[in-house]
Formats: structure tokens, sequence, C-alpha cells
């Protein structure tokens, strides 16, 4: 078999790559081709300096990315091993893939995923009241297992009512960062843009009576009684502790849980807010009574289709191929 990728294939594979979710839809990865692997790194001059000090939502982001990409690999018959942080000199390299020894046609299940990463879009309006079945639940959690994370679904009235309290505390807090505000803002997109949040995919505003924070994305007024759902069904998805290697597997695990739901019909919106202040993510911990660190909230139900995010071009996100220099070690162009 061949021994590596081709610009080919990168390019193919980095087109749904792309497709993963951000923070504020900064889309902060790169994607190229050395020595015949295809290479995912964090962008850092599209990190959210003000809403992502720490870097954690990029390399959230770029996790994403890298389960789009393994799912496109599989899927035209090229699946990938897989190796985290490859380079302890390039800490920006979130992951290395290169072809597997044993080439084989996708399953079922890959197929259904793959199909899916177009649809996927995040849905910040109301949801409807139907309930999400026990099956679909199970299938949420056993996505998030597959990727070596956790899923907790908060239930009942008292422990959503908790939560909502912790994320408005949480979203009080950011609120008050003049920063945080200033840079949503610039993140706002009222004209055609290949990054950013369009105003139209914002939500709509929020109003007092609603249980969980909404960001301020610009959103239109909802209709009169469009009230969000009174009791929704929250997740929050956490991994085993959280270095940069642990960020990235939740990446990972959340477009699997994205994308899970999206082939079960669901709508997800996503919120941040009390993973992004620290005593707000432990205080959720505790909440659970979980190990590990929470790393991502999300609301799930039925509702219309959301809205798409517009993508860079691709060649907006990709370096050209590089080998490495024999006498040196170091990376030179190809």
């Amino acid at each position: 078999m061949d021994t590596g990728y081709t610009v080919a294939q990168l390019r193919a594979a980095a087109a749904d790559a792309v497709r993963a979710p951000s923070l504020h839809n900064t889309q902060p990865w790169r994607l190229r081709l050395r020595d015949g692997g295809i290479e995912l790194s964090v962008d850092r001059t599209r990190r959210l300096p003000a809403t992502d000090p720490s870097g954690w939502g990029a390399r959230i982001a770029c996790g994403a990315a890298l389960f789009n990409l393994r799912l496109s690999l599989a899927v035209a018959g090229t699946p990938a091993k897989l190796r985290l942080r490859p380079y302890p000199a390039e800490p920006d390299v979130m992951a290395r893939l290169v072809p597997d020894d044993a080439p084989r046609p996708p399953t079922p299940a890959e197929r259904s995923l793959y199909a899916a990463i177009p649809r996927r879009f995040s849905n910040r309006a109301p949801f409807w009241p139907d309930p999400v079945p026990a099956e679909a639940r199970w299938r949420l959690g056993e996505a998030a297992r597959a990727e070596q994370c956790w899923l907790e679904l908060v239930i009942g009235t008292t422990a959503v009512n908790a939560f909502a309290e912790i994320a408005r505390s949480a979203h009080r807090v950011l609120e008050r960062d003049p920063g945080y505000r200033h840079e949503r803002a610039e993140w706002i997109r009222r004209e055609p843009s290949p990054d950013g949040v369009p105003a139209a995919a914002g939500g709509p505003q929020s109003e007092p009576q609603d249980l969980l924070p909404m960001r301020g994305f610009g959103g239109r007024n909802r209709a009169p009684g469009r009230d969000f759902e009174p009791e929704p069904l929250v997740a929050v998805l956490g991994s085993a502790g959280n270095t940069t290697t642990d960020q990235i597997l939740a990446g990972q695990a959340l477009q699997r849980v994205l994308l899970t739901a999206t082939d079960a019909g669901l709508s997800v919106s996503m919120l941040s807010q009390p993973i992004e202040v620290p005593g707000a993510r432990e205080a959720l911990r505790l909440s659970l009574g979980r190990f590990g660190t929470p790393q991502m909230v999300m609301r799930i139900g039925y509702g219309q289709p959301g809205v798409a995010t517009p993508r860079r071009d691709i060649d907006d996100v990709l370096d050209l191929p590089v080998s490495v220099a024999p006498a040196t070690g170091l990376p030179t162009p190809s």
C-alpha cells in the first residue's frame, strides 16, 4: 500500500474537518502534510485572549476537527492511526495521522456519523417540548465513552435548577469583563464573512424569564410565547483530567456526541460559560459527584434545523507539505 497520505487526500479530509464547531466560530486550526502524515495544529493567531485565555476552547475545537478528520479518512477507505501531541518540541501540533497498516471498509456507524457532518449546526432557538427518548440518551452516552470521556445527563427539576444557577452565576462573572463583551461583539457578523457568528445564527435575544444564560450574539427578538423549554435536557461532557491531551480527547468526544445527536434527529446548543469560569466548573463537578473535569455543557432536544455558520476556504487553513531534513531533524518545505 502507499506509505502515506497525498495532498488530494489531505484536502478532501480537511473539507470535513473544518465543519467542526469552535468558540465564536474562530476556526482555530491548521492542517498540513508532513512525510505522508496529516498533522493538525492549533492556530494561536485565532485564539480568543479574553474568552479563552488558557487556550482550552481552541484545543477542544481542534479535537472536534480531529474527529471529523478521522471519520473522513475512514469513510474514504483510508483509516488512520492516530498519535496525539507527537512532537514535544512542537506543542502546537495536536495530532498526527498516518495510514493504518490494515485498510478496511467503513462501518455502518462511521457512514452514518459522516453523513451527519454537513447537517450538524448549533441551534440556539427554543426547542419543542418533545422529550428525548431513553434510547437516544443512551446513544449519546456511548458516543462519549467511545472517545474515553463521560457524559452526565442532568435530570429532574431540582438538578436542572441547580445547574441553571451555576450557569447564570458564571455568565454574570463573564459579562462583568468589558474585554469579554468587546471580543464577542468583534466576532458577530452582520455581513457575509468566512468566520464569526452570523447574527441570524445567534438565536433569540435573552429575556428575564429564561432559565439558562444565552450569549448575546445580536440575535432577533422572539415571537410572543416562544419561550425556551422549562426543563431542558442538559448534558455535561467530561474527561478524566484537564491536560492538553484530555482536552483534545474531549473535543473528539464532543464532536462524536454532536454527530450522534444529529443522526438521531436532535438539535444541540452549547453552553460553555460554566466551563470558562474555574469556580463554576468545580461547582458543576461537585454537583454531579464526578471525578475528572467537565469540558462542555450541551442543551439537547428537538427543534427546527439550525442555521449553518460559514467556514474559511480550505486553502486558508492548509500549510505547504513539509519533510524532515535528515541532517538536522528539522522540518523543511518540500
